[in-house]
């Protein structure tokens, strides 16, 4: 089953991004970890995480609030 990442922008609408396949949850999350910053700064505000159709998870990549 793949894995792929979906894009949200500010208003939780979906944003255009990346049509990357991955073969492990491990391989998303290592490629998402080196090119989050490019995505912020194309607009992608938060992340999800999707294995065919179900959700994994959701992650913001805004900056946390100190």
């Amino acid at each position: 089953m793949p894995w792929s990442w979906r894009y949200e922008g500010t208003d939780g609408r979906a944003v255009a991004g990346p049509a990357e396949q991955f073969g492990s949850q491990a391989d998303a999350e290592s490629w998402i970890g080196q090119t989050w910053r490019e995505l912020a700064t194309a607009g992608v505000t938060s992340v999800v995480l999707v294995e065919d159709d179900r959700v994994e998870y959701k992650m913001s990549l805004l900056p946390s609030a100190e």
